[in-house]
């Protein structure tokens, strides 16, 4: 049961006072689908010939910009709240409307994904977004874009939304494509792939070939019935292949559910999350292994993962390269607050980059309750200090405020500032939070 009051007026500023919580969280939660496989679906179910039902989708911000996007495109779409459902029939590759104005607000996957769907189009269309999403990093896609025919002229700064957009007319490209800041680019490029009578190749340039993100794109679109080919450094979708409509079904969100496997570790209670299981596609599975390796029992029970945290929350430190898994980056922090020696988190330059600059939040608001925090710009080094009250700025960020709240289950005094940007992806995120520690 949740409080009635979960966020309270200082002055101007709205906050969540985290309820301190030493003893061992226990119980069972239930998280909203996934992100990343709802944005995909959506964008699927959009392109596909005929009309399809997905299944179990995240209704955040980002997704309903979504929707939003894919109705002022002319492209049918309904949603049932309660349900978590969404019908939509497929354009197959032919958008309805040859001219429109949409708004991506801050969702990078919308603002990604449906740049390229547009870019493969025969209209032309005004993308419009966020100020948050006018600063995210997108040049690498529209460089791949402009290769394959498509055009674009600038509303604000060069290689940034927003952006008018000129679509090739549904030609087939063989594109070089750099995926270090984001493998959204080549996402949205396979995802619309299906749309063009020849296919495309993609040549991927730099050190990164693939990804957690990528590896669900592919599996996917292969349940769609779109067969992928990855070379090592190519990936080609042939042409004359189309994405089959009907039903999808979208995961519980792995990253949702780590906030919450990370409160019984650090207390040394025990969490289970319906409906996430050993099988899952998403790519935050890898932070499970990681908390297996700080002392937690991680178990696949019949109703979800459990995960239980050692006595008394005393963690391990640890080492970690998270490049893979970055988005648990600002959770992974928040249990090295509490761990027993330095821990080191690896390879994550690019969270620099994301909704804000991830790297600079962690070290600065991790520090200002307590913790030793250091940066090499590549990798986040923490120690536990005396930690104390603090309020946390969440830069508007969604994973900030989630992954921080984390550190007032075993401080006294800590306060999430802006808590309401969860909307991103976990509407109800402090709710849920409030109804495992018993809250009312």
């Amino acid at each position: 049961m949740s409080r009635k009051c979960v966020f309270e007026q200082d002055g101007d500023k709205t906050v969540y006072r985290v309820p301190y919580h030493p003893e061992p969280v226990s119980g069972v939660v239930t998280v909203p689908g996934s992100k990343s496989m709802t944005n995909r679906a959506l964008l699927m179910a959009a392109a596909a010939d005929g009309i399809s039902e997905v299944h179990g989708i995240q209704l955040g911000d980002d997704s309903r910009h979504f929707i939003a996007c894919l109705r002022e495109l002319g492209i049918e779409t309904s949603v049932n709240e309660n349900e978590k459902t969404a019908v939509i029939r497929g354009c197959g590759g032919h958008i309805p409307k040859r001219s429109a104005e949409i708004n991506v607000g801050s969702a990078g996957t919308a603002a990604r994904f449906l740049t390229a769907l547009l870019a493969f189009s025969e209209g032309e269309y005004t993308i419009r977004c966020s100020e948050q999403m006018s600063v995210r990093p997108m040049k690498p896609l529209f460089r791949a874009l402009a290769m394959a025919g498509a055009s674009f002229t600038w509303l604000g700064e060069e290689g940034y939304l927003p952006v008018i957009v000129r679509g090739n007319g549904g030609m087939s490209a063989r594109v070089s494509l750099d995926i270090s800041t984001s493998t959204q680019y080549r996402s949205a490029l396979l995802l619309t792939a299906p749309v063009l009578e020849d296919g495309i190749n993609i040549h991927i340039t730099g050190d990164k070939k693939e990804g957690s993100y990528i590896r669900i794109t592919m599996h996917m679109l292969e349940k769609a019935g779109v067969h992928v080919i990855f070379s090592g450094d190519e990936y080609i979708v042939s042409g004359g292949q189309k994405i089959s409509s009907g039903r999808m079904d979208v995961e519980p969100d792995v990253s949702g559910a780590c906030y919450f496997y990370t409160a019984a570790a650090i207390t040394g209670g025990n969490v289970t999350v319906r409906g996430i299981h050993n099988d899952s596609v998403q790519g935050d599975m890898k932070y499970l292994t990681l908390l297996s390796d700080m002392g937690c029992s991680v178990a696949d029970t019949a109703e979800g993962i459990s995960v239980t945290g050692p006595a008394g929350g005393r963690l391990k430190a640890f080492e970690a390269d998270m490049n893979d898994y970055s988005d648990q980056v600002m959770t992974a922090a928040a249990a090295a607050a509490y761990a027993d020696g330095e821990c080191v988190i690896k390879n994550v330059a690019h969270i620099a980059r994301q909704e804000c600059d991830r790297m600079n939040a962690v070290v600065s608001e991790l520090a200002g309750a307590g913790a030793e925090t250091s940066s090499d710009g590549e990798s986040i080094g923490i120690i536990r200090g005396r930690m104390h009250a603090a309020r946390i700025e969440t830069y508007h960020d969604h994973r900030i405020a989630m992954s921080m709240s984390l550190l007032g289950l075993r401080t006294e005094g800590i306060e999430i500032e802006d808590p309401r940007c969860c909307s991103k992806t976990f509407e109800d995120y402090f709710e849920v939070l409030d109804a495992l520690l018993g809250e009312e």
